[in-house]
């Protein structure tokens, strides 16, 4: 079973630091950072997102618990925004342990994750997937989401 419980104050170094690694890592292996730099770039990119930590308004991080460990074994951060006057949750970042993964706790962790949203009058949940992400991508759609543009890239 999987529950999301807020992230604690405690937990929050850990996972700026893990969060920002990950982010550059995407980044680098989609071909849109060089390798030099871009952990130093995705962390000021996480400073930038969240100036106040835990505590920058509109931004909810939620560590996901597998109740029967009773262990945190990933993160879901999604944000508030606004967009042409429309409010929608954004999802900013989600993970799995490497350990934990294929056993539910994504899916689940979004299906918790929709009461949250419509409870905050908000009527969509948006997200960004990198594109050598296949898993999450096959993730996203059978949860009902749906590809509403698409960046491309060429190398020169």
């Amino acid at each position: 079973m999987t529950s999301l419980r807020p992230m604690p104050q405690e937990s929050f170094a850990a996972y700026r630091l893990a969060s920002a690694g990950g982010y550059a890592n995407d980044n680098v292996a989609s071909g849109r950072w060089p390798a030099d730099a871009a952990f130093e770039r995705a962390l000021e990119n996480f400073d930038q997102d969240l100036p106040q930590g835990l505590g920058t308004a509109n931004n909810y991080i939620y560590e996901i618990w597998d109740t029967v460990l009773e262990a945190p074994v990933g993160v879901i951060w999604f944000a508030i925004v606004e967009r042409s006057g429309i409010r929608s949750a954004f999802v900013y970042d989600v993970e799995v342990a490497a350990a934990h993964r294929r056993k539910g706790h994504a899916r689940e962790s979004f299906r918790q994750l929709e009461p949250i949203v419509q409870g905050m009058g908000l009527q969509s949940i948006g997200l960004h997937v990198f594109s050598q992400s296949v898993g999450a991508q096959a993730l996203y759609r059978s949860l009902g989401y749906q590809v509403t543009g698409m960046n491309m890239l060429k190398q020169l």
